[in-house]
């Protein structure tokens, strides 16, 4: 739970949903260790609470973006790898901590050499020219005398199964075995842990299918929510028919109608998009958000739900697929999104 315990914002998380789709993730791995990315937070959840839920389930692996990120859940003596590699002013944290850099340009690669840095993570660039260094440079001596731990690279269309770039990047991956001297291989996102088998190689790093995200609709299945978040009334009204509602007057009664305000709106990560097509419920009372969401304040047509009033509770829909395809807004950032006012409550 966060500091702020009289928000009017709480997150219901689920820890046994969390740990079981990791698991669940495990298995679909085969052979090969199954890490989670915690980064953003633990993809806004809480990375110190995600991080020891899921060493708790088993995992042994985890990654995070950036140093700070390293720096929170070092505490609890996990096996973390950077992905952003480690920038001149990080050098000295980076020598100093547990956490492996995953290197990615020649430039970080001289760095971690030339200040006898240890052991490393690196990444290699297969196609999707983002991060990473070219396997030609592999090829050339680039990684020789570093003492790698795993060699990575990173999949541009996992989420699009019929893509050929996927057999492209495994392809010209699974041609740098043996050349590095790594001790693992690793490719695989949560989307890519569903292309199958020859994918997995030694270890997977699964994200968004950690957290309740459905990549590919064949995880579907084997996944469960984590997140529900919950917002509080701050008023109910009557809205007369013809009367209009919130900025920009969207939405307009047609008929008499009960609104509940509730303290929740896109600074909170609840966004705009959401306008006229979010909702929340309240037992089997299903509550349509009506109107633009503005800043801190949603309204939700609660004329069934007579029950309703000001101090009670409404559970926000957050199914992350369903909320994402409504909204236009992507899995990722409706997690990562969640702000920091509301407090979070682990289950399990």
């Amino acid at each position: 739970m966060t500091d702020n315990t009289d928000s009017p914002l709480r997150l219901r998380l689920d820890g046994e949903a969390l740990a079981a789709n990791w698991t669940s993730l495990a298995r679909m791995s085969g052979a090969a260790a199954c890490g989670a990315a915690v980064k953003a937070n633990g993809y806004g959840l809480g990375a110190v609470e995600v991080a020891h839920r899921l060493a708790d389930a088993g995992c042994r692996d985890f990654f995070v973006a950036t140093w700070a990120e390293a720096r929170e859940i070092a505490p609890l003596g996990l096996s973390v790898s950077v992905l952003h590699g480690v920038r001149e002013a990080e050098l000295a944290a980076a020598l100093a901590g547990p956490a492996r850099p995953v290197l990615s340009t020649a430039h970080q690669i001289a760095r971690w050499r030339e200040a006898g840095g240890g052991p490393c993570d690196v990444m290699v660039d297969t196609g999707m020219n983002r991060l990473g260094v070219a396997p030609g440079d592999i090829a050339a001596g680039l990684l020789d005398g570093l003492s790698v731990s795993t060699l990575h690279s990173h999949l541009a269309c996992a989420d699009e199964p019929s893509s050929a770039m996927n057999e492209q990047q495994r392809a010209r991956f699974a041609a740098l075995a043996g050349q590095t001297g790594a001790t693992r291989m690793s490719l695989a996102n949560s989307a890519g842990i569903a292309l199958g088998s020859g994918y997995a190689f030694d270890l997977t790093r699964p994200g968004l299918a950690v957290y309740g995200g459905v990549p590919v609709p064949g995880l579907r299945d084997r996944l469960r929510q984590v997140v529900r978040p919950e917002a509080e009334i701050l008023q109910r009204r009557r809205v007369l028919a013809g009367d209009t509602v919130g900025y920009n007057a969207t939405w307009t009664a047609p008929a008499d109608t009960e609104v509940a305000v509730i303290n929740l709106g896109y600074a909170d990560g609840y966004r705009r998009a959401f306008s006229n097509v979010g909702g929340a419920r309240a037992g089997a009372s299903t509550l349509p958000v009506i109107g633009r969401v503005s800043m801190d304040l949603v309204a939700l047509d609660v004329t069934d739900a007579p029950m309703l009033g000001e101090g009670d509770w409404v559970e926000i829909d957050y199914d992350l697929p369903a909320q994402a395809h409504a909204s236009g807004v992507s899995q990722y950032e409706l997690l990562t999104g969640l702000g920091r006012r509301f407090d979070r409550y682990w289950g399990q």
